[in-house]
């Protein structure tokens, strides 16, 4: 069938919203349509119900700034999580990538992105500001910078090293198992892990550009 010309004007608004998810193309999205459409009608409705849900209900952390179901996220939540070692990661799934290695037990800040002139995004429009009140607040003996290392990540890095650096903390960076330019939601949880328990601090990377 020519995917071009569907039979019906809904189920081709079906495909095209599906369509228009990161990753799939036209064909996928049909098939994908065409399999909810053979499905009973109360499965299709807590399948479309879960996302509604997601999207009116799910919440950001007030302290850390990752999703959570309520104010407070379960990692900040945990006490036996160590809340004086503060992991910054650009988004939350390296904050899933982490959690996956079990190498790390403290807490986490998500920056919501990276700075990236070219994409519009500057520092006031990710949440550094937090992240130091938090350190400013007292009781943070460290701040791990895992930002994936392409040249955007690095700059992020680069700036939040100046912005912490009049602080008594101690600041670190991934150990170079994260090769230059790689993703860090794409790095293998063994690779991952080392690079956590390894960790170097700050100043022998970039202390040389103060």
């Amino acid at each position: 069938m020519d995917i071009q010309s569907l039979p019906s004007r809904l189920l081709e608004n079906a495909v095209q919203e599906m369509s228009s998810l990161p990753g799939v193309g036209r064909k996928t999205a049909l098939r994908l349509v065409l399999h909810l459409l053979k499905q009973p009608r109360e499965h299709v409705e807590r399948f479309g119900a879960s996302f509604i849900t997601l999207r009116n209900e799910v919440k950001r952390c007030r302290v850390c700034s990752n999703i959570s179901d309520e104010d407070t996220c379960s990692v900040c939540a945990n006490p036996r999580r160590d809340h004086s070692a503060i992991c910054v990661v650009e988004n939350i799934k390296d904050v899933m990538s982490i959690e996956g290695t079990g190498q790390y037990s403290g807490v986490y800040h998500v920056l919501g992105g990276i700075i990236s002139p070219i994409d519009g995004v500057g520092p006031s429009d990710l949440t550094f500001e937090e992240l130091t009140a938090r350190v400013a607040a007292g009781g943070v003996r460290e701040v791990i910078v895992a930002l994936s290392t392409t040249m955007e990540g690095e700059t992020t890095a680069y700036y939040l090293y100046k912005k912490l650096h009049g602080y008594p903390v101690l600041i670190s960076a991934l150990a170079r198992g994260v090769g230059f330019g790689d993703e860090l939601e794409y790095t293998d949880e063994i690779t991952l892990g080392r690079s956590i328990k390894n960790r170097t601090p700050f100043e022998n990377i970039f202390g040389s550009k103060q």
